[in-house]
């Protein structure tokens, strides 16, 4: 079962890379697109229909849920064992003013031959007794320690499917295929259909994605058992929910399982979770993301969505790419042909991206200078990635668990020299944990005074509070740029910002006109702040 949990892992990321890319799925991966290719027209019934103009749609009207806003940023930790998030809460997380940490799913899952990353995404039921990264009393532990800091837990809700094949759980639960009892059996699954058409918003939402059984949300049963798990979290003290492939799951079902977990935490007096969703649409299938919009509206409730198309940020700062960073100065939603900034969830990788491409903790300084423009513009809700250490290169070390659990947590010293059973921690990089601070404090304003070199110098201030530049290249630049700051010296935030004493690093001055000028080196980068000055 292990070996087919493999298989159907590594065809769902290739059709991943190809929908990032703007290519049709089944022109990657043909062996998994059996029966009808990628012709919009296939087998009868759900596995091969068209859009049937009966088919429910949701509303989009939504209401923002003010995330991006207030300057938020989460942080990812991905495959972190309950003990360990705690004690980073309080040791790092909360010091240094994240939101919020997502962890990896908690419900009970299969055990996968070589014990590989992805296992935990195979549910066997929703007990979270025992699984990979720790006990339910760890996870209740966990949750509370990093409330106490000031950090909401959001958890990975692994909802649309079940795992396949027959086995024994991590808590000891048997399971064949479509039997997972006393939870679910084979009523509760859509009939078996391939996936293979991306035009059909009934294929894509009813099917089995590379025959992973697919659960019927469309029955009331179905739904109230998940809203159960949920509910059960959030009762638990968990903040918010990330929905694994929500893409997957026909709108107004899923929008009628948060309802009820909207309404029981209303009624209990707490507020409605955090909810966003895993949609990913490059513009060019049946299933877009304005479907899902209106998710959570009408039970008082709002969800964000993933915004895949962002990653082509990252391309701007890895050497080799052909891109520039100097075509920053022109990003704005409309003209990027992405979604409304209050709507997004925003990321360089994640779990699931870093395994292929993009800049990564890997590429170091570029790396980091690409967090500091996700981090210094204010379009969305930024999520910092941190794993651990893995072999991109090979498909064994691209599936590659996490390091093993131990008394207590390794990570790099820096996020480039981690190495296999290394935490990469890239969300301690100083340069990320101070440009938190600069996203904070500029909160509300627009990026303005956009500025570029033509290559690969970009500017920007955030209104009167705040300045960004940086250079992705391999040589430094030199330049009069203009701000929005007010005259006089700065202590730049990136090299250290203010102490007892003045300026810790660099002091940088802005002249009577409202310009800087200024040096930046090669792969480097300035963040001036208007409240920190000498």
């Amino acid at each position: 079962m292990g070996r087919a949990f493999g298989i159907w892992y590594t065809t769902r990321r290739a059709l991943m890379r190809a929908a990032r890319s703007r290519v049709a799925p089944c022109a990657v991966v043909l062996a998994a697109c059996s029966g009808g290719g990628d012709s919009p027209s296939g087998p009868p019934g759900p596995g091969g229909a068209t859009n049937p103009t009966e088919r429910p749609s949701l509303p989009p009207t939504y209401r923002a849920t003010g995330r991006a806003a207030a300057g938020d940023v989460f942080v990812q930790l991905f495959s972190w064992y309950w003990t360990d998030v705690g004690a980073e809460c309080g040791r790092a997380l909360g010091p240094a003013g994240y939101r919020a940490a997502l962890v990896s799913p908690p419900q009970e899952h299969n055990i996968a031959d070589g014990r590989p990353w992805f296992e935990v995404y195979g549910p066997v039921s929703y007990s979270i007794d025992r699984g990979r990264f720790g006990t339910r009393a760890e996870f209740v532990d966990m949750v509370q320690r990093c409330r106490e800091s000031g950090v909401d837990i959001y958890v990975d809700a692994v909802i649309n499917h079940m795992a396949p094949g027959s086995g024994v759980g991590s808590s000891g639960t048997t399971f064949t295929r479509y039997n997972y009892q006393p939870l679910y059996g084979p009523s509760d699954f859509h009939p078996a259909c391939t996936l293979n058409n991306y035009q059909s918003a009934a294929n894509v939402q009813d099917c089995e994605l590379l025959g992973l059984p697919d659960l019927n949300t469309g029955s009331a049963s179905v739904r109230q058992k998940i809203a159960d798990y949920l509910i059960e979290l959030t009762r638990l003290g968990v903040a918010g929910f990330r929905i694994d492939a929500a893409k997957h799951i026909q709108p107004v079902e899923l929008d009628s399982i948060v309802r009820l977990v909207n309404l029981a935490a209303t009624a209990e007096g707490r507020t409605p979770p955090y909810v966003f969703l895993e949609v990913i649409d490059p513009g060019t299938e049946a299933v877009k993301a304005v479907d899902y919009f209106g998710l959570g509206y009408a039970s008082g409730g709002a969800a964000d969505i993933t915004e895949f198309n962002f990653r082509t940020v990252g391309e701007r700062f890895r050497a080799g790419s052909g891109k520039r960073a100097g075509e920053l100065s022109s990003f704005s939603a409309r003209t990027w042909g992405l979604m409304a900034g209050d709507k997004a969830v925003v990321f360089l990788q994640n779990h699931d991206t870093q395994r292929f491409d993009g800049v990564d903790y890997r590429d170091g300084t570029a790396y980091r200078l690409a967090n500091v423009w996700m981090l210094g513009q204010g379009y969305g809700y930024p999520v910092v990635m941190s794993g651990y250490a893995f072999d991109k290169a090979t498909q064994a070390g691209r599936d590659a668990g996490p390091p093993t659990r131990e008394a207590s947590l390794r990570c790099a010293e820096r996020m480039e020299l981690a190495v296999r059973g290394e935490w990469a921690c890239e969300h301690r990089d100083p340069w990320i944990v101070a440009m938190l601070a600069f996203r904070r404090a500029v909160a509300g304003t627009d990026a303005a005074r956009l500025w570029d070199n033509g290559a690969d110098a970009v500017a920007f201030s955030r209104g009167a509070s705040g300045f960004v530049a940086l250079n992705a290249g391999a040589v430094g630049v030199t330049a009069s740029i203009p701000t929005a700051l007010a005259p006089g010296a700065y202590c730049d935030l990136l090299t250290g910002g203010r102490g007892a004493a003045g300026c810790i690093g660099r002091t940088v001055t802005v002249d009577a006109d409202q310009t800087i000028f200024i040096t930046i080196n090669a792969t480097s980068a300035v963040a001036l702040l208007s409240g920190v000055r000498p």
